[in-house]
């Protein structure tokens, strides 16, 4: 950072480093034993679509990457587009393989970003359920990649837009120490609908 980016006010933007993905399978413990959220085994991750040949390329080629194991009983990755036309892959795994779910979506985030797509990549999330909820309470654990940190997302069960600003705060309580949490909470950004959600 230059003299004249100190005087303007610019600060250099953060580098984003996907391996703090990693950190996600020891804080999904940490989050059960301090709320009861369990890992659901579904994540998905978002990015502006592009278009071009290029980039078709690169989606097939994370495609048969993540479809590699279907023969041996692993669920087909699905991609989506959301209303406000951003493209959602969606990756499955076993709720008790948090590890690997994290594997592959760290796997699409690089390979995106390897392939000079990583401007495009919007944020990544894991699921999560309370298991003694009888109306379906869940929780997202969204990681956004141009700040490099993780945020809480806890819709309310309805169909109404509206979250749960206690459980939020009570996860990033809870998750301080495991995870880089996103400390600005106008960041902290609702992914209604989400895949994976």
């Amino acid at each position: 950072m230059g003299l004249l980016d100190a005087i303007l006010g610019r600060s250099k933007p953060v580098r984003p480093d996907l391996d703090q993905l990693f950190a996600v399978p020891s804080a999904a413990l940490t989050l059960q034993a301090a709320t009861g959220f369990t890992p659901t085994g579904r994540g998905s991750v978002c990015f502006a679509g592009v278009e071009g040949g290029g980039f078709a390329r690169l989606q097939e080629d994370v495609r048969e990457l993540l479809d590699a194991d279907t023969e041996r009983g692993g669920i087909p990755v699905e991609f989506s587009r959301d209303a406000y036309g951003y493209t959602w892959l969606l990756a499955t795994h076993p709720a008790d393989d948090t590890a690997g779910l994290v594997n592959d979506l760290h796997a699409v985030n690089t390979m995106l970003q390897d392939g000079g797509f990583g401007p495009h990549l919007l944020c990544s999330l894991i699921g999560f359920r309370d298991p003694e909820s009888t109306d379906g309470r869940s929780l997202a654990l969204v990681y956004l990649y141009k700040r490099g940190t993780f945020y809480p997302f806890a819709p309310l069960p309805g169909d109404a837009e509206k979250r749960d600003n206690q459980l939020e705060l009570q996860v990033r309580g809870a998750l301080g120490d495991d995870l880089r949490v996103e400390k600005d909470l106008s960041r902290w950004f609702p992914v209604w609908g989400a895949p994976g959600l």
